[in-house]
């Protein structure tokens, strides 16, 4: 009955692939200190009447290691742009060229640094909340088949298994919050 049991190993690879690509966008949204396209990809800007992603309005580019551009396609929804990004929480002052907004990235202060830092480590933390709650839901189903009658050995291997692939997601999130907490303590 139970002896048949196989655990979808793969939809549990696919759910920690979502939760490690969840935490790359979250970092790529953190600023270091050195422009990036990507710093903008989480700003929405009320376009037609619905939220749309910045990149839909307007071709973001990086010049130079310290400015990003964004050219807006339609000239009426640049101070719509230039609104979602002094709203966004990124800490930028755009500077209008006409449709060019121009969004010189400061230097980053050491108290900064740090505060940001810790923002990398919180949503660190969150990535392994979620791979926990997987392992949890793989260790459940683990155990409804050890009561549908699976022997104890199998139990085991299976367990076993689970946790080798949890400990190696966990291991990725801490190597990638190492690099990005290297990255933002750069000057």
């Amino acid at each position: 009955m139970a002896d048949d049991f196989i655990l979808d190993t793969d939809d549990i690879q696919r759910r920690m692939d979502g939760a490690m690509s969840s935490l790359r966008s979250e970092f790529a949204s953190l600023r270091t200190g050195r422009a990036s396209a990507s710093m903008l990809e989480p700003v929405m800007v009320d376009a037609y009447g619905s939220m749309t992603p910045i990149n839909q309005v307007g071709t973001v580019n990086v010049p130079e290691p310290r400015m990003v551009t964004v050219n807006v396609w339609d000239k009426g929804l640049v101070s719509k742009v230039e609104k979602a990004i002094r709203e966004s929480g990124l800490g930028i002052n755009p500077q209008l060229n006409g449709t060019i907004i121009m969004l010189p990235i400061p230097e980053l202060n050491e108290e900064r640094r740090r505060e940001l830092s810790k923002v990398a480590g919180s949503y660190a933390e969150n990535a392994r909340v979620s791979i926990r709650n997987i392992r949890r839901d793989a260790m459940d189903q683990i155990k409804k088949a050890k009561a549908d009658g699976m022997s104890e050995d199998d139990q085991k291997i299976w367990e076993a298994e689970v946790q080798e692939m949890i400990d190696a997601q966990i291991k990725a999130v801490d190597g990638a919050l190492t690099t990005k907490q290297e990255e933002i303590m750069q000057v």
